[in-house]
Order: structure tokens, then sequence, then C-alpha cells
């Protein structure tokens, strides 16, 4: 599966990024940026992180719908997933980052 990041700024000059899967959906989604640096930094933490499984973070939200935080060494989170349908999808997206992750390329549209 070919995954890519997609580096944006918004309207307050904050730059975010998404890991997107092959056909354009969400597999993470990161925190507001102050600096571009910064931004290229997250995402080679979520290169580095997306391949251990211990760096998952599991959760479920009020309305019973799973998704889950990618955690960097720190313990800080590096990426947060939309909400998904089912475990089984949830799990999928994980696969998918694991194996992909390292060989995604970046799509600058700052």
């Amino acid at each position: 599966m070919s995954l890519k990041f997609e580096l944006t700024k918004n309207e307050k000059g904050e730059f975010y990024f998404k890991l997107l899967n092959a056909d354009g959906g969400t597999l993470v989604r990161s925190e507001g940026y102050n600096a571009k640096a910064s931004a290229t930094n997250g995402i080679e933490s979520v290169r580095k992180n997306s391949t251990e499984d211990g760096r998952y973070e599991l959760k479920e939200a009020s309305d019973g719908r799973p998704f889950f935080n990618l955690k960097a060494s720190n313990g800080q989170v590096v990426g947060t997933s939309p909400m998904f349908k089912d475990v089984a999808a949830r799990d999928t997206a994980i696969s998918a980052m694991k194996s992909g992750t390292g060989a995604a390329k970046v799509d600058d549209k700052t």
C-alpha cells in the first residue's frame, strides 16, 4: 500500500501533516506547529515510531468508535487517527502504517 504525508499550512500560519493511504483516507493527523521544521520533525517521528507496537495507544470515543494515538518515545502524541467504524478497520490502519510509513513520500502543499 502506498502511503504519503501531506504537509499543509492553515490561514493562521500553522503547519499540519496527515498520513494518507492510497485512497486518500487519513490514517493520522498532527497537531498544529508554529514552524515548518517542527512539522517536518513530527513526520520523522511518525516514521520512526510507527513500526513499534508499544507506540500505539488504542482508545475508544464516548460513542464507542475506536481510534488511536501514535506516541513518541517520550510519550508525546505525534499523530491521532480518525474515528473508525470498528476495531478491524482501526487495526488495518495500524498495519498499513507499520509496513508503509517508512517509504511514504512528503507532498508539501505549503
